[in-house]
């Protein structure tokens, strides 16, 4: 079974064991929202390889960059914030719910483990339904901001081609020329979502608590992540490391493949929810 990728009743029937066996350390990425309708990176629906990133460099400095990203992240909001959990956050919820998860650590800004039911969960990468300001660090409801850029914003509209992962929707000059951004209520900073931009590191005490759950855990298992930065690879190569089983299920090869002792490609909604079955009622 090592290193293998198998076919999936054999390879659902050694989930099944693994994760019977509790302990588990889920790490999910962007491939387990696509079926919320949320475009991932790099896999089958992956429509942002030939998009620019916003750089936090980019962001604190230039005033026209927030522009065009507030204006941008506006319209895209409006997908992420409607966007309801799908059949494979609620596995991995159920999961969570009969005791066999160690944790769950998300590389997605989309909020949707929890509103499946998920408790535990440690947002790598921060989430979009809170907004920080860079001055005096409050944090406040991204629906709040989002009623604020609509009354600053009167009459104002636009389609957007398509949405990314982080809530970026593509939108022309055009539509981005006149948007009115707005600034903190308590001190007249800068606000930024309250997520990590490229360029920007993950808090460490966030990173430590990941390091911690994968310590403590007795296997990880890999969901719609292609493991292709550092950020999530890291805890899959400690995990390595540990000598923890290692299950990766993703559509397309990752970056962690070396590691695991089974890889499956298939779509997560419907292997997930196989997987809870193949483990039986719950007691």
């Amino acid at each position: 079974m090592e290193g293998v990728t198998v076919a999936l009743d054999t390879a659902l029937a050694w989930l099944a064991g693994l994760v019977a066996d509790g302990g588990v350390l889920v790490l999910s990425g962007a491939g387990l929202s696509t079926e919320s309708g949320i475009p991932d990176y790099r896999g089958p629906t992956g429509r942002r390889r030939n998009a620019e990133p916003m750089t936090y460099q980019r962001f604190v400095s230039s005033e026209q960059a927030r522009r065009r990203y507030w204006a941008r992240s506006h319209v895209g909001w409006r997908q992420i914030g409607a966007a309801r959990p799908n059949a494979g956050h609620l596995a991995v919820a159920e999961l969570e719910r009969r005791g066999l998860l160690a944790g769950v650590v998300t590389q997605n800004v989309d909020g949707l483990h929890q509103a499946a039911g998920t408790r535990r969960v440690i947002e790598l990468h921060g989430g979009l339904d809170r907004v920080v300001c860079l001055s005096c660090r409050e944090r406040t409801p991204r629906a709040e901001l989002d009623l604020r850029l609509r009354e600053a914003n009167p009459g104002w509209a636009a389609d957007a081609g398509q949405i990314n992962p982080d809530g970026d929707a593509v939108l022309t000059d055009e539509q981005v020329e006149g948007f009115r951004v707005v600034d903190c209520r308590s001190c007249g900073g800068i606000l930024k979502p309250d997520v990590v931009f490229f360029g920007e590191n993950v808090p460490r005490p966030r990173v430590e608590e990941c390091f911690a759950l994968v310590g403590a855990a007795r296997s990880m298992l890999v969901l719609g992540s292609s493991l292709a930065i550092r950020s999530g690879l890291r805890f899959v190569d400690r995990a390595a490391e540990l000598d923890l089983p290692i299950a990766i299920v993703n559509q397309g090869p990752t970056g962690g493949d070396h590691h695991a002792t089974l890889t499956l490609d298939a779509p997560l909604g419907a292997t997930l929810t196989a997987l809870v079955a193949q483990l039986g009622p719950a007691e």
